[in-house]
């Protein structure tokens, strides 16, 4: 798997971004992928472990999991690259994982972190190389609709075309089951289309697997809110079964005063008008430019607003984040394979530096109020320190003081899934860490207890909470099978 002893010759060459300037002038792609050649170097350095690790996706700690939770043959593939033979590398990927485009532009890599050479070396490009397996295919023509089920194949509607909402329907429809997708937005695509910029992941990416997806017999039905009664009424006696795949859209909110002002706004709602603006051409509803702009939050999703804001042209951005920074390297508690917790700066904080000058965040700071005028527009934020040093947040006294701010953008997670939309299908739900999470009619399974004669099945976020693209597409495919074995009965 791989060429012996490579990674003694080769080192790790990761792809390249466009320079900074020219990226945050538009919304364009921002990566710059290596030749096909030069990635084969890179799949040569793969090893012959003896515990493949990178495809494990099981969790060493309480962190996120180290390796892949589709568990994709990822040696095998990497063997193939770099042995040329890309046509089956995409068809062993294709075994696992059925939108490698995606996971190979948006995903965290949890396959590099538990990746053996990691350990003492930079670990093999394995985000890199699935990329490129993807693009091959789809450039050489690999990537085909799927037969169209049977006209008297079994009925299933899928609500919420998110990550988890498309593998469903995919992976269904692979099994020849007759599927219809019903989607609130006034496009498919849930998070893949309006909650990640276009910049980490072009829109015309995403258009292309939905017409793949229509091409294959999966029917589309936008600005559907599954939350109506008529909805719910219409699919219960149409269908042989639901599956609810809406996300965790419970946005967890910022309790303090002023949190309602005009120009307040919650993460998802800003990316979205941004992404619309940049497809329509449009200006957006919701803009940075001339802006003071505070982002509340410190994960993936924070990072999108601080360069969607400098993008904006933003005066200044900050992120302000409750926790001290972390160590630059792993502390001994932190061991491999466990998922590092290190300081990285992210393409958002430094496009932010390099055009505004500074590092966008402010490391243990807690918000205390959001200011406004007489108007009631934004005008800043208090904000408090806090002292770490007892292993959790204490008030620094007397540290208060303002930012000025006229946006505020609160990027803070989600608690889970929308508890209405549960309600609205009967699902019996559960308290869990401010939120809920539906009732499961057996424990690891997909189905939903609830009221409804026709059988309601919960995948991705809208089950397990906020997560990974790659753990909604894992979790999507698990839901498929189960359905799938359902409907024999």
């Amino acid at each position: 798997m791989g060429k012996p002893g490579a990674y003694l010759d080769i080192d790790r060459v990761a792809h390249k971004t466009r320079p900074v300037r020219e990226a945050v002038s538009d919304f364009n792609d921002m990566t710059i992928v290596l030749s096909e050649s030069d990635q084969m170097k890179q799949a040569s350095r793969c090893m012959y472990c003896g515990v493949a690790f990178c495809q494990t996706g099981v969790s060493f700690g309480n962190t996120r999991p180290s390796g892949c939770p589709l568990h994709n043959l990822i040696p095998e593939w990497n063997d193939l690259v770099y042995r040329g033979l890309w046509d089956e590398a995409a068809e062993r990927l294709n075994m696992t994982n059925p939108f490698p485009e995606f996971t190979g532009r948006v995903c965290p890599a949890l396959c590099e972190v538990a990746c053996n050479l990691g350990l003492h070396q930079g670990p093999t490009t394995i985000k890199d190389n699935e990329r490129a397996i993807s693009d091959h295919a789809w450039n050489e023509g690999l990537i085909q609709p799927l037969p169209k089920p049977d006209a008297h194949a079994p009925r299933v509607a899928v609500v919420g075309s998110g990550p988890a909402g498309l593998a469903v329907a995919w992976e269904l429809t692979r099994l020849g089951v007759q599927v219809e997708v019903y989607e609130r937005q006034d496009h498919p695509g849930g998070l893949l289309m309006y909650g990640i910029p276009n910049m980490k992941l072009p829109k015309e990416i995403v258009d292309r697997r939905i017409q793949l997806m229509k091409d294959s017999g999966v029917v589309f039905h936008c600005n559907c809110d599954g939350t109506d009664p008529d909805l719910v009424k219409e699919l219960a006696q149409k269908v042989d079964a639901v599956i609810l795949a809406a996300g965790a859209g419970e946005a967890r909110k910022l309790k303090v005063p002023g949190v309602d002002g005009d120009g307040v706004h919650f993460a998802v709602d800003y990316l979205t008008s941004s992404t619309k603006s940049v497809l329509s051409g449009a200006d957006p509803e919701i803009s940075a430019k001339g802006c003071d702009v505070m982002v509340i939050g410190g994960g993936d999703t924070g990072t999108d607003c601080v360069a969607t804001a400098v993008r904006q042209g933003a005066r200044s951005v900050h992120q302000l984040e409750l926790s001290p920074a972390p160590p630059k390297t792993r502390r001994p508690d932190n061991v491999w394979p466990e998922w590092p917790n290190v300081r990285k700066t992210d393409y958002g904080q430094a496009e932010a530096e390099a055009i505004l000058g500074e590092d966008p965040r402010l490391w243990t700071s807690d918000t205390e109020e959001v200011l406004l005028d007489d108007v009631g527009k934004v005008t800043g934020i208090k904000v408090a320190n806090l002292d770490w040093t007892s292993g959790k947040p204490e008030r620094v006294p007397r540290s208060e003081h303002v930012l000025n701010a006229q946006m505020v953008l609160i990027a803070m997670g989600f608690t889970g899934p929308r508890a209405d939309i549960l309600k609205a299908w009967d699902v019996a739900t559960m308290p869990y860490r401010g939120g809920v999470r539906p009732n499961l009619v057996q424990d690891g399974g997909h189905r939903a207890e609830g009221a409804l004669e026709v059988p309601v099945f919960v995948a991705g976020d809208t089950r397990n909470g906020s997560s990974l693209v790659v753990r909604a597409l894992a979790d999507g495919l698990l839901c498929a099978k189960e359905v799938a074995e359902a409907l024999k009965r």
